[in-house]
């Protein structure tokens, strides 16, 4: 009986600062509706990928390590289920995330390859498919960039007290993994010659 008292007099003692409960609840939604923008965004970029290779490969059939790697690298990336419960789970999380960076390093060479192909640049159909790979780079920056807020914000609710003690043991809620730097040197000032 005490025990319950000591519960009820805690449970008024936080009432004004409110369990956070639908503000929990609606900032989870928040964060698969973000993380379900990035997987469309990726899914674009994967969709895209099979028809620049084509066209690609019709001008500069020789260079095939480049255009295998860019294949390579796209089955990779959609190899891995990005389900809206990838962000819970860490380890798969940062296997999504190298295998998209590793499909993104692949175009960036295939399009340097390009640069020795003027006609292929000159081509309708690869300008079209170049301009929409750009524009599907920037949409996926800006969805992982409103991803990365909306977890900002959710993990900042369910650490902060009292709604952590709602989201931990009401909701059996905790902190969403988010994205990071690849893995390579973003430090390092490039080197630019003239």
């Amino acid at each position: 009986m005490r025990g319950r008292v000591l519960i009820i007099v805690f449970w008024f003692a936080l009432l004004p600062f409110g369990c956070g409960y639908n503000e929990i609840q609606g900032l989870d939604e928040g964060v698969k509706a973000a993380w379900a923008e990035v997987q469309n965004q990726y899914q674009r970029r994967a969709d895209l990928v099979p028809n620049l290779v084509r066209v690609v490969s019709a001008y500069a059939s020789h260079e095939r390590e480049t255009l295998t790697e860019v294949t390579e690298a796209r089955a990779r990336a959609v190899q891995i289920a990005p389900g809206t419960d990838l962000p819970a789970r860490p380890e798969e999380f940062r296997k999504f995330q190298s295998a998209q960076a590793q499909l993104s390093g692949a175009l960036n060479r295939l399009m340097v390859v390009v640069e020795k192909y003027p006609e292929l640049k000159a081509n309708d159909n690869f300008r079209d498919l170049q301009s929409q790979l750009e524009g599907t780079e920037n949409r996926i920056a800006v969805a992982r960039n409103r991803y990365i807020r909306a977890v900002e914000e959710y993990n900042k609710k369910v650490r902060y007290f009292p709604t952590n003690l709602t989201a931990k043991y009401l909701l059996g809620l905790s902190a969403r993994e988010n994205f990071t730097a690849p893995d390579r040197d973003v430090e390092r000032v490039p080197d630019v010659k003239f």
